[in-house]
């Protein structure tokens, strides 16, 4: 077999292989929709981890289960002549592989957790990788439009629909100082937030009581902004030092 003839090179855009990929794509497709709804739950929370973060690992994974049902089709239809191992043990090593790679850019800075997207997105490559390899490019070409456009308009999307966006917040007062948690909590309610049941850490550190928390918006019509809860928490009596900033993914 000639892998470079017309005939061959036209099977991977055969009728046949086309709709393979269209009935792929329309997983893939529902997967995000789902994987959305499930991440603007935690997005409306104010959790790390919101809808693209979601969309992306649901598509992949859609991506990568549906793929295996279609063995016939694989490398344009001519798998049955070229196949020698199993691809589907090379796609479980890919996986697991790349899932190291993704756990890497995954950085926490004390309440605050960033880069849970680019490890989703990171995977969602290597998805895009293994239908290209396994001949599928219709699909491959539309998994990575869609995985463009949910990283480029997820977030839009999120800061559109309802939410609760949440602040990672670390407050260091004076050794003298007895900080008041009732007091605390009607302060921010004042302020528009609401601190996060069972998310107050309390240390001491260096004889200074040190306070970490996250608080997530009741209403982001009225919410003050986080530079507006800086002057606030600088006049907050007994804070010494703190630190604010928004939890991202």
């Amino acid at each position: 077999m000639n892998t470079l003839s017309f005939e061959s090179l036209a099977a991977y855009w055969s009728v046949n292989e086309v709709s393979t990929n269209v009935v792929v794509f329309l997983n893939i497709f529902g997967a995000l929709l789902l994987g959305l709804v499930v991440g603007y739950e935690r997005s409306f929370h104010g959790r790390a981890a919101g809808m693209r973060t979601y969309g992306l690992v649901c598509m992949a994974s859609a991506a990568l289960v549906v793929v295996t049902g279609y063995p016939s089709y694989w490398y344009g239809g001519h798998s049955a002549a070229i196949a020698i191992a199993d691809p589907t043990r090379v796609i479980q090593g890919i996986v697991a592989g790349i899932g190291f790679l993704g756990a890497g850019v995954i950085v926490k800075d004390g309440l605050t957790i960033s880069g849970l997207t680019t490890a989703a997105s990171i995977w969602a490559s290597s998805t895009i990788g293994v239908l290209v390899g396994v001949g599928f490019y219709a699909a491959a070409i539309l998994l990575t439009a869609l995985s463009a456009i949910s990283m480029m308009w997820g977030s839009r999307l999120a800061d559109w629909l309802p939410s609760h966006p949440a602040v990672a917040a670390t407050m260091r007062f004076t050794k003298d100082a007895v900080p008041n948690l009732d007091l605390l909590r009607g302060k921010a309610k004042e302020w528009g937030y609401e601190i996060v049941e069972g998310s107050l850490s309390i240390a001491l550190s260096g004889g200074h009581p040190e306070w970490r928390f996250v608080a997530v918006t009741v209403d982001r019509a009225v919410a003050i902004s986080i530079a507006e809860l800086a002057n606030e928490l600088a006049n907050f009596d007994g804070v010494e030092d703190f630190k604010l900033s928004y939890s991202r993914s």
